[in-house]
């Protein structure tokens, strides 16, 4: 007589099935769906920080620039351009300027400006035209 549970041992299923498979690969497909936008949105946030912190910086030049001459013509050291951003510091008049960062490549529809009130103004893929402040991130308001 052979023993059944030696029977059952040896028929047992080993590895995937078809449909477990198909879970699996359901469940990785609305991971994705989810974590690829974030992490966009998250690479974006980064290249805003660095027009902002690069116009930020480039004030502190232009106001010292305006304390050691009392204008602001001459000013010769706007921001060079990088990958994603263009740089213009214009118009420089004797008691004013706009600096501006113009998005280029993969950031082509963002834009911000500063000037010498520290009026700041941004236009991106989220908004467009606000005033008085810089939108940084998807959802966020001045």
């Amino acid at each position: 007589m052979v023993n059944n549970n030696v029977l059952k041992m040896h028929n047992s299923q080993q590895g995937f099935n078809l449909i477990e498979l198909m879970i699996v690969v359901a469940v990785i497909v609305v991971l994705a769906s989810i974590a690829i936008p974030s992490y966009g949105d998250y690479v974006r946030r980064g290249r805003i920080a660095e027009a902002t912190s690069t116009l930020s910086d480039a004030r502190v030049r232009l106001e010292q620039f305006f304390l050691d001459n009392r204008t602001y013509v001459g000013f010769a050291n706007c921001p060079t351009a990088t990958t994603f951003f263009q740089y213009s510091c214009s118009p420089l008049t004797a008691a004013a300027y706009t600096l501006t960062a113009t998005g280029q490549n993969t950031m082509a529809n963002f834009s911000y400006s500063l000037n010498q009130a520290n009026t700041k103004t941004s236009s991106t893929i989220w908004t467009s035209g606000v005033q008085n402040c810089w939108i940084r991130s998807k959802g966020s308001a001045c």
